[in-house]
């Protein structure tokens, strides 16, 4: 399964790949509305410290702890690797939040539910990795 892998040597911290994928989410697809009236989050977060920066994702693990802590069955691993998240089931307990070792489900405390990655299954290629100038997002087979 192809997973998005972080490259901090590269990554310059710009955030384009949080814009990318907001947009890729919004509704309508146009950078504004997705900013200013639909109020899209990315899925992704771009972590920095200094001048080390990476973007933080979803790493869709082998045996992820976030569906095992799911009381809701809004997370699933699906046969192709990807950990699904289905809204409509969410209570919003954030229990995903708190077993994810990695950190990268975050709170919409906006709707009570959570943000995550879904490697946005509508592209060939997740957005933020298109949107990267430096090439700090790489999208390749899971070894």
């Amino acid at each position: 399964m192809k997973r998005v892998y972080p490259i901090e040597e590269v990554c310059i911290g710009c955030h384009l790949c949080e814009v990318a994928c907001a947009v890729a989410h919004s509704r309508s697809g146009d950078i504004v509305r997705a900013y200013k009236v639909e109020g899209a989050a990315a899925r992704n977060l771009v972590e920095e410290d200094g001048p080390v920066s990476f973007s933080l994702s979803c790493r869709h693990c082998d045996e992820p702890s976030c569906v095992a802590a799911c009381i809701s069955g809004a997370l699933r691993k699906e046969p192709s690797g990807r950990v699904a998240y289905e809204e409509a089931k969410c209570v919003g307990c954030w229990s995903c939040v708190m077993a994810c070792p990695h950190g990268s489900i975050r709170q919409d405390t906006v709707r009570l539910k959570i943000i995550k990655c879904d490697l946005c299954p509508h592209l060939s290629v997740p957005a933020c990795v298109a949107a990267c100038p430096n090439r700090a997002l790489k999208f390749e087979e899971h070894s």
